[in-house]
């Protein structure tokens, strides 16, 4: 069985975690920020990234370990993440304060995602995903909630963690309650609510607040929204799963501020 030790917070140096997966890998090699300990691979997996990135030197001062499948799945541990043969031990990115993103932030159209209690590193992954695909600016997350050294956060991210700034709060309400002096609407997705929200103008400083994949947003954080929106659809499913519900409203509003 292939060992590794993974650094921890008793040295110096910070400590390390694997990420697994083509995508995740090779962003996180592509991203200049990122710092990579070692990248663990087959010799099959190394020349399709070589060949497909014939312009990158993906493995330039990276300690490079070539393995055998076997030994990548043993690696991978019981999170059962389908590594196609790429794995990489990472640092994580360093933190960015809200404070000081929204202070030095100019533009008139902000949009910010904030998650209370979302949890299941699957869903946050598919909503990182989307995020980055549509240009939403940031994803507020409760620190203590928040999988950040999830092997399956990082493979369901497909890669987008490297491109979107994630802000690790105490609390979001408090969080809230910040932004909302510095000119942002807050808008809750609710399934409870009653208006649309294609009909709204996303022009401008938005947050777009979810709530837990099994309880919803808080009733206490609710009061701190300027705006309750639902997702319509038919009658036959009564609610989305949270990242899909997500993808939808990102992608109307990417659409709606071109």
């Amino acid at each position: 069985m292939l060992k590794i030790r993974i650094n921890n917070h008793k040295t110096m140096k910070k400590s390390t975690f694997l990420i697994v997966g083509k995508h995740a890998v090779l962003e996180a090699l592509k991203n200049p920020n990122r710092k990579i300990e070692r990248v663990f691979l087959t010799e099959d997996a190394q020349k399709k990234l070589n060949r497909e990135n014939q312009n990158l030197n993906l493995f330039k001062k990276i300690n490079v370990f070539y393995k055998s499948r076997k030994e990548l799945d043993n690696l991978c541990g019981r999170d059962e993440t389908a590594h196609q043969g790429l794995v990489a031990e990472v640092e994580q990115l360093e933190d960015i304060s809200l404070k000081e993103f929204v202070l030095e932030n100019k533009n008139k159209n902000i949009n910010l995602i904030a998650l209370e209690e979302v949890t299941d590193p699957r869903n946050i992954g598919s909503i990182i995903r989307s995020a980055v695909a549509f240009n939403i600016d940031g994803i507020i997350v409760k620190e203590r909630s928040y999988p950040s050294k999830s092997k399956l956060l990082y493979k369901s991210a497909s890669g987008g963690t490297e491109h979107i700034k994630i802000f690790k709060v105490s609390n979001i309400n408090t969080a809230l309650k910040f932004l909302k002096t510095k000119e942002f609407w807050v808008s809750a997705f609710d399934i409870s609510a009653k208006k649309d929200f294609t009909k709204h103008n996303w022009k401008g400083k938005n947050i777009l607040l979810f709530g837990s994949e099994g309880f919803g947003i808080k009733a206490k954080t609710l009061e701190n929204s300027d705006f309750r929106f639902k997702v319509n659809m038919n009658n036959n499913i009564e609610s989305l799963n949270i990242s899909n519900t997500v993808s939808v409203v990102c992608h109307h509003i990417f659409q709606a501020i071109k």
